[in-house]
């Protein structure tokens, strides 16, 4: 009996709602009626004749209910009606509109952090950075076979791909480096990706606690991440200092003498190779790294971890370092370093099932413009990322 008292409730909700809506249709064919018969004579003539809306169940359902019957003639006072009467009358119709097929088959991986983001209730994310957000901006990655940095530096001689980064070697021999920064030095040729707008985003959104990237392209501070939230793990072109003495040079000045003359700047003191204050094999991470990253490992609600190998440490640890109860999603071609479970390349269950990993393979700006479409950012980011794009 009560099931039954339940589903009458439920049908006469239905047959209510069904009824205003017609309701309001009905007002909307009356205003639209009145408003023309300012423009034409025939619409005055035909002002008071009655309008016709096709007989439905929801109307029929609606008089047989017993409700108040809706007169179907304009009257003076509503042929006076305007545009803002109809805006008006119009804003409480709802119409969806149909989804594009890729948003409607989103995975369920996807879905499930539009869901988390959506919630409101993650406000110190962390997200974690590597090469592979910077592919589509035109800077290759350091180890794919074929398209990486690594195995594409042949013209430069050297004795093993890393010796380009090594301090050692830019001791005893500068031009590689020189060469090679001169062509991949930022703000002059690639532009932020979509992923690098994203996370710029989620600070215009009071979301983002720090963003930790092992890139040193500058691409998150040019796609309008500030100095304040981020944490180059290695370094960047913005300051320069000696190899030797580690006196302060220039920054401006060791970018045109790179760039525009392809020779390594000399200290103004002791003479020593200058180089931009990016870290090379053999120097320590940015005091910055080590100040922060502890605590913000431990005041982080969400991890975000996008493009990386997890390769190289200590920067590799950060996803191990967070609270166990810290949601980490994955954004990335492949599975990698704890993501893994037991060794086995395989996904964990989603967030949802109470595991707190969530994994989804693919190129990291195809994703994010298909999470950010499931939360109704897209054109917040698409603009976002027009506005820092290079010429």
């Amino acid at each position: 009996k009560q099931r039954t008292t339940n589903d009458q409730r439920h049908n006469n909700a239905i047959t209510s709602a069904q009824y205003r809506r017609s309701t309001i249709l009905f007002r909307a064919c009356q205003i639209i009626k009145a408003m023309g018969s300012k423009s034409t004579p025939q619409a005055a003539n035909d002002s008071d004749s009655q309008v016709s809306i096709p007989s439905g169940s929801s109307q029929t359902a609606a008089q047989s209910d017993g409700e108040e019957n809706i007169e179907s003639t304009t009257t003076n006072k509503e042929k006076d009606i305007n545009i803002d009467d109809l805006t008006a009358t119009l804003g409480s119709v709802s119409i969806a509109p149909k989804q594009p097929s890729s948003i409607a088959n989103a995975p369920q991986s996807i879905k499930s952090v539009a869901k988390m983001l959506a919630s409101n209730k993650y406000k110190k994310i962390v997200v974690l950075t590597g090469a592979g957000v910077s592919c589509n901006a035109g800077i290759p990655d350091f180890r794919t076979p074929g398209t990486g940095l690594y195995d594409n530096l042949q013209k430069y001689n050297l004795p093993f791909p890393e010796a380009v980064f090594d301090l050692g070697f830019y001791a005893r021999n500068p031009d590689p480096f020189v060469q090679l920064a001169s062509e991949l030095w930022p703000g002059l040729k690639h532009s932020p990706t979509i992923t690098h707008s994203f996370i710029a985003l989620l600070e215009q959104k009071g979301m983002l606690l720090r963003t930790y990237t092992q890139n040193i392209d500058m691409l998150d501070v040019l796609a309008g991440v500030s100095e304040e939230r981020m944490i180059e793990c290695h370094g960047h072109f913005r300051t320069a200092s000696c190899t030797v003495c580690s006196k302060p040079f220039d920054g401006e000045e060791c970018k045109r003498i790179i760039v525009e003359e392809n020779r390594a700047p000399s200290c103004l003191s002791c003479k020593g190779h200058v180089k931009p204050d990016i870290v090379f094999f053999g120097e320590g991470l940015p005091d910055r790294f080590h100040r922060l990253v502890k605590k913000d490992v431990r005041d982080a609600d969400l991890l975000i971890v996008m493009g990386t190998s997890l390769m190289v440490s200590p920067v590799c640890q950060i996803p191990d370092m967070v609270r166990r109860d810290c949601p980490r999603i994955l954004f990335n071609r492949e599975l990698v370093g704890t993501f893994c479970r037991d060794g086995v390349k395989s996904r964990r269950k989603s967030y949802s099932n109470k595991e707190r990993d969530i994994f989804h393979a693919g190129d990291c700006d195809e994703s994010v413009r298909l999470l950010c479409s499931l939360l109704g950012w897209k054109e917040e980011l698409d603009e976002l990322n027009s506005s820092t794009r290079l010429g």
